[in-house]
């Protein structure tokens, strides 16, 4: 009997009011926009993890206790404790010692926590100027961080021992950062205007492009000057004559005609002839 009861209510809920909002409206502009052949290749949520390190729980288990209940409340279902996976000296860390809690949403309680986080958290975030949209994976994945637990309205100032930070990590069936962006985007994340999946290609040529313009007019200015500068002072441009092969040929010969060093026999006959002419005098 019981049993049947419970049954009813949960046919009874109310389907997720962001689950809505996705079938009704970000599906049919998802297939427009990227053409999708099947209803099945349409991205959509597959999970959401939160993940809530605490290293002082290595010291202190209240704390792992107190930041256990904390994501509880956040997410509506008991977290799982993490351990460490090996010993780290440095951080005086050892095998299976609980380094923080997560939990992992899916179905109806991942749609509802997504719209509580867009809709009421995130607007609570100080000197919040939209989300990073370059903290995507690379393959449909997007993750975010949190400074503070206290932005959720479901977490009591008063009541905590300290604030803590928690990460948020979307998991997406988008094959590609710009469909999931787009699924995303859709679904009321509101990211900043910055590195946008698809519009960064866009501006990436568009600032090669005036790269590319700027170093030709550069060269263009170069040379004019340059030919201004001939036209100033013509002989400091201009380029030496080089004597022709037979011309420098000819001159080398009558400098040695004329000027140039006797040959070597010659200068042996002048010695012979001074020898002859000492002997006659003796």
């Amino acid at each position: 009997m019981e049993a049947a009861t419970t049954e009813q209510q949960r046919q009874a809920a109310p389907p997720p009011r962001l689950r809505e909002r996705y079938e009704q409206e970000v599906k049919p502009e998802l297939v427009r926009r990227f053409g999708y052949s099947s209803p099945m290749a349409v991205p959509t949520l597959e999970k959401i993890t939160l993940n809530m390190g605490v290293g002082e729980a290595k010291q202190n288990t209240q704390m792992l206790e107190a930041a256990a209940e904390q994501l509880a409340t956040l997410a509506g279902q008991a977290p799982s404790v993490r351990r460490a996976k090996k010993s780290v000296a440095s951080f005086k860390v050892r095998e299976g010692m609980p380094v923080g809690v997560a939990v992992t949403l899916r179905r109806a309680r991942m749609w509802e926590f997504l719209d509580r986080l867009t809709a009421i958290a995130i607007p609570r975030i100080r000197d919040f100027r939209g989300l990073n949209a370059r903290s995507f994976d690379g393959r449909g994945n997007y993750s975010m961080g949190v400074r503070e637990q206290i932005i959720f309205p479901e977490i009591d100032y008063d009541s905590i021992d300290e604030v803590r930070g928690l990460d948020v990590t979307i998991t997406t069936t988008a094959a590609t950062d710009e469909e999931a962006f787009a699924l995303l985007d859709g679904l009321g994340m509101p990211f900043s205007q910055e590195g946008r999946p698809g519009e960064a290609d866009a501006e990436a040529e568009a600032e090669e492009e005036r790269r590319k313009e700027e170093a030709r007019e550069r060269a263009e200015a170069e040379a004019a000057a340059l030919e201004q500068l001939k036209e100033e002072n013509p002989e400091a441009y201009a380029k030496p004559e080089k004597p022709e092969e037979g011309e420098e040929g000819e001159e080398g010969a009558e400098g040695e005609g004329e000027g140039g060093e006797k040959p070597k026999a010659e200068e042996g006959g002048g010695d012979e002839d001074k020898s002859s002419s000492e002997k006659e005098e003796s």
